[in-house]
């Protein structure tokens, strides 16, 4: 016993080797010789041997039986101290001539395990263990040759199968991160690396033992951002983890549960509202009649009740292989066995042939719970299925129990059988991160219900890229904005505040909003691709009002210089009346004279008025006057109306082109160079810090030059150098920064906007400067504000995420791939050219444009009242005519008599002329339409009003 001790140890000894030598006809009625080895923490196993036992004694058709049954049974985890009494035993057994036929090993794992291999294997006992480990898993069986193989045989227990199911649901759900905890039912030591090898899952796996040390766990885990959670132990151990979870609230989307137990029962715990995997054992519904039997007849009712009715089926089918060994022939005839006292290393005892696996493997023997796979050490194992189910628990009661799938055991991570594919692949815990943000028209905006009022609801630009990026990646996410709604800036000591600053304590996984990329904010966050065109600062101010006159062009003179043209007029055409009535040589007095001239034209008032009219006009006035004095006042007047049309004419294009081109700042250089005009940034805003930093930059610049120019240590040569006319550094900043300060900063955009609008005109008041999204949203939205100049300091916008973080490289693919889909465009799209608040604003006057209706407008209307005036003269004319004729006397064409014309006035020889040309017309369209031969009647002219005399 010493030598061996000695061996395990690796200490090397000589001893004496003799055989004892055992025949198969001296077994009488196949009696079989047991060494049972156990450990203390496996007393399930010691209740199933010994119902096993039981059932072989009851069962003479098994044709088994057990002469010496050895046991033994380690009590701590001192290998030495255990090696002692198996080798006690062991040598024992030798004495008596009862050596055991097969070593049947029931140790879970560890030291001890590793002991009772070494023992059998150093000894070639044939041996059948159940103990935990897979393949390579058990040290001393790791280079066993081909022939050890055959009769130092394993078999994995249920419990080092369970926890495969781990690994088909995380491949199943792809599952990034999972937390899994255990108790001692289970051993799960050799599984840290092997569980979830080759998957890229971040896992880590703790025992627990008591309350204490799972409320440790469940707080570790969560602050290393696990939300996939795994149980692995006893009914109790599930509540006890569940009750402390519900505790600190740890069921929400964001979680994700999964208990997984080799007992029978119902799962309970003391859960406000909890949804979960709940995963147990089952047995072949064949054999569900047998396990009864078993339970009630051999009282087989150890729990876990997989685990016993497994070592019971071991013991069985162990005996069963040697009795097979033995009825074939192949048991040694000269089968020889040697004490522990008597091992020597260098001569080691060997077995050939003795194929203990193959006949195990044979064995007709019909399970009690499931099959056994009997393959390779670490690859054989009961064939047994898990039965999933969704359980709800509210209020302590599991309320539902909604079976799922069933997992056959297996360690190749075999598929889970689903009932419903959705059910399951949807359990897994949602990813959600938290995401800061900051209020910021169009990019993030609260929503606003019926009654105007905020909702906790987002909405924008950035709210619609989160969407698209959490589609793709499949993460929720939970928005919450800033303390100070301040998107992050350092202050002289180095500490942050706003968004940047959750992210450095890490209360925030993502910052999301209008935030610029910064070189002191690269320093402590990591930021994705930009997934906004560069943006920068700007200039608002108040929109320049430019009044409009329907009759502006009457404004052009003044009012005292159109009552002079007005009264000229009406006097210029009182005269000329005038001068025609009493002049001798004028028309009116001198007809005979002008008899034959084609235009006979009597200038009295209505045709004076007419004529001065007419002659302001490019159609002119018509025939002048006659008289030589009536056509000096004509040419007087014509003269008169080519000046001032002249005059008016240029001044109306000069006075419209000066209204227009009064523009009072167009850029940053403008602005600085006045002073009606104050300007400021927002207090603590990245437009402030640029204006603050540029201006440092500039009074250091100017301390160089200085120090440059006034030291000393320069010869004349290198002073005259630096000696210039003009100013070399620049105090444009300096400046501003300056009138800033004076200007007072408002605190928030709102202060600063209502500035602007007090302004009283864009020449005067307050200018802000900020961020151009800021101002180009309010001029969008406003059509009092406008946004002068272009954008200076120009930086990207990004989503920042913690330093190191993995979300870096996920954004990063997920924003390439939106800018390729044209996704950005549309986004862009929908929050500008299309945003709801968007106003339709009156275009302003540009000075590319003509000149707009507003300003010449009045021409129409002009033309609308002169049209109007006509109509209303035309029903006059009607009136008058229809209702206040004279009386009237027909006659005929062959009655009418030529009147004495020198017994006429002036009235009389115009209605005399007026119908004598009215019968010729009428009697030359008779004679051209023979009207004489079809009606005599037509021979009538019109009647004509009789003349009065």
């Amino acid at each position: 016993m010493s030598v061996l001790l000695i061996r395990l140890t690796l200490t090397s000894a000589t001893a004496l080797i003799w055989m004892i030598d055992i025949s198969t006809s001296a077994q009488v009625g196949q009696s079989f010789n047991v060494l049972y080895v156990n450990e203390a923490r496996n007393p399930v196993a010691d209740k199933a041997v010994e119902v096993a036992l039981s059932f072989i004694r009851r069962s003479s058709h098994l044709g088994i039986h057990v002469d010496n049954f050895s046991q033994v049974k380690a009590d701590s985890q001192d290998p030495r101290t255990f090696l002692n009494a198996l080798c006690d035993k062991y040598n024992n057994s030798l004495r008596q001539g009862k050596p055991p036929h097969v070593v049947l090993d029931t140790s879970l794992s560890g030291v001890i395990s590793e002991a009772a291999k070494a023992f059998s294997a150093a000894l070639a006992l044939p041996t059948v263990s159940a103990s935990y480990g897979q393949d390579g898993d058990i040290r001393q069986w790791r280079n066993l040759d081909g022939e050890q193989q055959k009769y130092l045989v394993q078999i994995s227990p249920p419990g080092d199968i369970i926890p495969e199911i781990v690994r088909s649901i995380v491949m199943m759900n792809n599952i990034t991160n999972a937390g899994i905890l255990y108790d001692n039912s289970f051993v799960v030591d050799h599984k840290t690396k092997s569980l979830l090898q080759n998957i890229p899952t971040r896992h880590i796996m703790a025992e627990v033992e008591d309350l204490d040390s799972i409320r440790h766990q469940l707080t570790r885990y969560r602050d290393l951002d696990i939300v996939n959670y795994f149980i692995l132990g006893r009914l109790s151990t599930i509540k006890a983890v569940l009750d402390i979870a519900n505790t600190n609230k740890f069921f929400s989307k964001k979680f994700a549960w999964h208990a997984i137990t080799k007992d029978k029962g119902l799962l309970k715990c003391g859960c406000t509202n909890a949804t979960l995997i709940f995963v147990k054992p089952e047995p072949d519904s064949a054999l569900k009649e047998r396990l009864a039997n078993l339970r009630t007849t051999y009282t087989l009712t150890a729990e876990p009740e997989i685990d016993a009715v497994f070592y019971f089926d071991l013991t069985i089918r162990t005996l069963l292989a040697i009795k097979g060994l033995f009825e074939s022939g192949e048991w040694p005839k000269n089968m020889s066995y040697i004490s522990c006292d008597d091992y020597n290393e260098d001569s080691q005892p060997r077995r050939k042939d003795l194929d203990l696996r193959k006949f195990f493997k044979q064995v007709s023997e019909p399970p009690s719970y499931a099959n056994l796979v009997v393959e390779s050490n670490g690859h054989s194992f009961m064939e047994f299925s898990l039965h999933l189910e969704r359980v709800t628990i509210v209020n302590s009661q599991s309320v539902s129990a909604e079976p799922l799938s069933t997992w056959k055991a297996s360690l190749n991570a075999p598929p889970i059988l689903l009932k419903d594919s959705a059910s399951i692949n949807n359990f897994s815990a949602i990813t959600v991160y938290r995401v800061v943000t900051v209020l910021q028209n169009p990019f993030v905006m609260k929503v606003l219900d019926k009654n105007g009022k905020e909702t906790d609801k987002f909405q924008g630009y950035c709210i619609d890229l989160i969407e698209e990026i959490s589609k793709m990646l499949g993460f929720e996410y939970d928005i919450y904005i800033a303390p100070d709604n301040s998107f992050g800036f350092m202050d002289e000591n180095g500490q942050w505040n706003g968004m940047i600053k959750e992210l450095i304590e890490k209360r925030a996984d993502i910052a999301l909003g209008s935030l610029a990329v910064m070189a002191e904010r690269e320093n402590v966050v990591d930021f994705t691709v930009p997934y906004y065109d560069l943006v920068g600062i700007s200039i608002l101010m108040k929109k320049p009002k430019i009044p409009t006159s329907l009759f502006k062009f009457l404004s052009v003179l003044e009012k005292d210089v159109w009552l002079c043209i007005l009264s000229a007029y009406f006097l210029t055409s009182l005269l000329m009346w005038v001068f025609d009535r009493w002049s001798p040589y004028s028309y009116q007095n001198n007809r005979e004279k002008y008899k034959d001239d084609e235009e006979k034209r009597e200038f009295n008032l209505k045709e004076c008025l007419w004529f001065c009219m007419t002659s302001l006009t490019p159609q002119g006035g018509g025939e002048a006057p006659k008289n030589l004095s009536g056509r000096l006042v004509a040419a007087t007047w014509w003269l008169f109306g080519f000046i001032i049309i002249a005059s008016y004419t240029a001044n109306l294009a000069a006075f419209l082109t000066v209204s227009r081109l009064d523009t009072p700042i167009d850029s940053l250089d403008g602005l600085s160079k006045q002073y009606k005009i104050q300007y400021a940034p927002l207090q603590g805003s990245a437009t402030m810090t640029y204006f603050f930093r540029m201006s440092q930059i500039e009074t250091k610049f100017y301390d160089i030059w200085k120090e440059m120019s006034l030291n000393d240590n320069l010869s004349e040569i290198e002073r005259a150098k630096l000696a210039v006319w003009d100013y070399p550094v620049s105090d444009k900043y300096t400046k501003m920064w300056q009138a800033m300060k004076e200007a007072k900063m408002p605190a928030t955009l709102d202060e600063a906007v209502k500035r602007v609008r007090d302004s009283p005109s864009s020449s005067e008041g307050f200018a802000y400067l900020g961020d151009a999204t800021d101002i180009k949203y309010l001029a969008m939205t406003n059509c009092d504000l406008q946004m002068v100049g272009d954008e200076f300091s120009r930086k990207p916008y990004a989503i920042a995420v913690q330093q190191g973080s993995p979300l870096k490289d996920q954004f990063n693919n997920a924003i390439l791939q939106l800018l390729n889909k044209r996704r950005l465009e549309k986004l862009k799209e929908t929050w500008w050219t299309l945003n709801p608040e968007k106003k339709m604003c009156e275009k302003q006057d540009d000075q590319s444009d003509g000149i707009s209706i507003h300003n010449i407008g009045g021409v129409f209307i002009v033309i609308f009242v002169g049209i109007g005036l006509a109509c209303i003269t035309l029903a006059l004319e009607y009136w008058w005519y229809k209702y206040r004729k004279p009386a009237v006397t027909k006659v005929t064409v062959g009655q009418w008599r030529e009147p004495n014309k020198l017994d006429m006035s002036n009235k009389q020889l115009r209605e005399h002329d007026f119908i004598r040309g009215l019968a010729a017309d009428y009697a030359g369209l008779q004679s051209r339409h023979s009207i004489h031969a079809l009606n005599p009647r037509r021979n009538l002219i019109h009647p004509v009003p009789t003349v009065d005399q």
